[in-house]
């Protein structure tokens, strides 16, 4: 029997493959779930040590044993590319409020790597247990996973804003999302008042949330930029480092101590771009360098 060949329209395939190679990356891996903030490894790797014990209140587990529950049950991908995320969640300076405990070297600010994930420890945060709260009251959907040999959630319960508590960002195919980290109760007070009164304008929002929370603090410079994210999803917000002077013990010079960096900023590069334009003779009057 003769094969038939449909004959196609060109630009329709490929719109039509565009969208559905666009909507796999934007579902499967790039922009963060709104209803819980995470993205599919994220919430592989929580659902994962949710199913293995490793909550706050027992020992801590071996990071590559979790690593290998992910990626044989959940996420068929790279270890190193799901360990990475772990340590990312872990990391007190990535995160607002870390989502995993980790025990062990889990890189720092300098943008020093982590120790290998035989030899670090984690265990989920106590507040991780909120987004996992009820998970087994049929609270949300389950599905199948990437060989249909178990089920998964399609996204966790959530019981606070983790999408503005910890932000997000992420790129996908024609669009991208930067969202920065709040503070918890701020959040949780805003969601409360939207509940008690459901026409609350933006404005009324923003007597309640200041602004974004960094976790390496710092200082924001102006106000027009958070509005204009508030208002319309798309604003610019500055944030600079916090500095103090201080009496050096002979009294006669002082120095310039910094606090507080911005947010994503690795400290390293920082004193290394600081060294370049003394160097250059475009910052002047520094005698001397410390970290």
């Amino acid at each position: 029997m003769p094969e038939t060949i449909d004959p196609i329209n060109v630009d329709d395939e490929m719109k039509s493959a565009y969208l559905d190679y666009a909507m796999s990356v934007i579902i499967g891996r790039a922009l963060p779930d709104i209803r819980d903030g995470l993205k599919p490894v994220h919430r592989r790797v929580l659902f994962a040590m949710h199913e293995t014990g490793n909550v706050f209140n027992k020992p801590y587990k071996k990071s590559a044993r979790i690593v290998g529950d992910v990626i044989g049950k959940y996420h068929p991908h790279g270890d190193q590319a799901v360990y990475d995320t772990i340590v990312r969640l872990a990391q007190e300076f990535s995160q607002r409020n870390p989502l995993v405990d980790g025990q062990g070297n889990f890189g720092s600010i300098d943008g020093d790597s982590a120790a290998a994930m035989r030899y670090t420890e984690i265990r989920m945060q106590e507040i991780t247990g909120e987004l996992l709260r009820d998970l087994d009251k049929e609270t949300v959907q389950f599905v199948p996973n990437y060989d249909e040999s178990t089920k998964e959630p399609s996204v966790l319960p959530a019981s606070f804003p983790q999408l503005l508590v910890n932000g997000s960002s992420g790129i996908a195919v024609g669009m991208a999302t930067n969202i920065p980290p709040h503070n918890l109760a701020e959040i949780v007070d805003a969601a409360i008042h939207i509940i008690d009164e459901p026409e609350c304008s933006i404005d009324d929002l923003l007597q309640i949330v200041k602004g974004p929370d960094f976790p390496t603090r710092g200082i924001i410079q102006g106000r027009n930029g958070i509005i204009s994210a508030y208002k319309t999803g798309r604003g610019i917000i500055r944030v600079r480092g916090r500095a103090e002077l201080e009496t050096m013990e002979k009294g006669d010079r002082e120095r310039i101590v910094i606090n507080e960096i911005p947010f994503q900023v690795n400290k390293a590069r920082l004193v290394e771009k600081i060294a370049e334009l003394v160097r250059d003779k475009k910052l002047e009057g520094i005698s001397d360098l410390r970290d």
